[in-house]
């Protein structure tokens, strides 16, 4: 598909002269897919795999030319817990090129972009591949505590004595397992709670989020349809059909989502299905390069990084308002966690007692925000999700001649991560 290039506002670049500028080169992902479907006999380092093998078609990289690789995932599979050295062999790069895998909730990827500029700006390295994965179909469900001392008990015993007086001590609540739930360890509360909470103190009501998520799916949907999902690359899954397209985009109606009850706090939750974001398989890839090794190779870059942490910082820290800002790339992991932020952003008193400010950000324009669907209706597999985010905003920038974008995703533990992303001169 061929993106349409419109030269971008002329206002000060973030590039410097005199130090190492890095650029995003390219970004691809996998369909992002609703777990429990087409991926679901795959390992999560398979999905990684044909993320990085469709960034090497797209750039046609020689593979060694990459000095670092970095990925996100959260919920790991244990077989594979450096998944981004497993898949990167998978992929065919050199065992001598270092890969190392980190996790930070949903922000996972985020950070792997963000060690990849730190690396490229320092000098340590040139082009490094940063992406994430993350596998729903087959999450690790556990045996019981209980369960795992005896096994583990049974293993060091020596006599068949010790074995039957092991076993003799099992109990029919052993068996029951450790099943994994998307919440907070500190807390145990649920992302889904958090986010009920969340809309409760904002006073979002259950129609704005109903209306917001019919936003994300339409848009998602015209964008789809459109062409405009250039990042989403085909892949053949073995002994099934070839996958081309996300799966979860389904856009319905106010009426059919009204129909839905509280999938957290009930009775009388806001949160539901049909405002959530879906648990979802899918991997993202990214090439990052120092500008000048990007040109000397060839390469005609997407965009200048720039990242740090918080919309707020991010935005003083480069000298820029929001009104500078052309396109805005937030992640949806719900719509009431959406909008609350937004009425954050808006309030002069969220400001001052909260982050310091004597006066608010200000909220993204909508007519600015999420143009082609965001995480409620695309997916949102945890660690690559930050991925997908960045290339986005690259791309909406090409086609829509902006110049700035934000790019912003809040996390579990009380994390967040917001970059700012400038478009490469056309």
């Amino acid at each position: 598909m061929s993106i349409t290039l419109v030269q971008p506002k002329t206002k000060k670049t973030l590039s410097k002269t005199g130090v190492k500028n890095v650029v995003l080169v390219e970004g691809v992902r996998t369909p992002f897919l609703l777990s429990g479907t087409a991926y679901n006999d795959l390992m999560p380092h398979d999905l990684a795999r044909a993320a990085f093998q469709g960034l090497l078609t797209r750039t046609s990289l020689p593979r060694d030319a990459v000095d670092y690789i970095i990925y996100g995932t959260v919920i790991q599979e244990v077989k594979t817990s450096n998944v981004a050295r497993e898949a990167a062999l998978g992929a065919g790069f050199s065992e001598k090129t270092p890969a190392h895998t980190v996790t930070m909730a949903c922000i996972s990827s985020n950070q792997a972009m963000t060690t990849g500029v730190g690396l490229i700006a320092s000098g340590q390295c040139d082009t490094v591949v940063a992406g994430g994965v993350e596998f729903m179909s087959d999450v690790p469900i556990r045996h019981s505590r209980k369960m795992r001392k005896t096994l583990l008990s049974l293993n060091k015993a020596k006599t068949m004595g010790q074995r039957l007086a092991l076993l003799g001590k099992l109990r029919l609540d052993f068996f029951a397992p450790e099943l994994p739930a998307v919440a907070e360890f500190s807390t145990s509360e649920t992302m889904g709670h958090s986010a009920d909470r969340l809309a409760a103190a904002f006073g979002v009501t259950r129609l704005e989020q109903d209306e917001f998520a019919l936003r994300s799916h339409t848009l998602a949907k015209k964008a789809q349809d459109a062409g405009l999902l250039s990042d989403v690359i085909k892949f053949k899954v073995p002994g099934r059909d070839t996958v081309t397209a996300d799966n979860g985009i389904r856009p319905s109606s106010m009426e059919q989502m009204g129909k839905l009850k509280a999938a957290f706090v009930k009775p009388h939750g806001t949160v539901t299905a049909a405002n959530s974001s879906f648990l979802t398989d899918g991997a993202s890839a990214v090439l990052l390069m120092s500008e000048e090794k990007a040109l000397a190779m060839g390469y005609k870059p997407k965009a200048y990084l720039s990242p740090t942490y918080g919309t707020p910082k991010v935005l003083e820290k480069s000298g820029l308002t929001m009104a500078d800002i052309d396109v805005f790339e937030f992640h949806e992991a719900f719509a009431g966690q959406i909008i609350a932020n937004m009425k954050a952003m808006d309030s002069d008193w969220f400001a001052q007692t909260y982050i310091g400010r004597k006066s608010k950000v200000g909220a993204p324009p909508m007519e600015k925000f999420n143009n082609w669907g965001g995480s409620l209706s695309l997916g949102h597999p945890f660690g690559a999700t930050g991925c997908r985010l960045v290339t986005t905003a690259a791309n909406r920038m090409i086609k829509e001649g902006g110049q700035y974008a934000v790019v912003a995703a809040c996390a579990a533990g009380g994390l967040g991560h917001a970059m700012i992303v400038e478009a490469y001169p056309q």
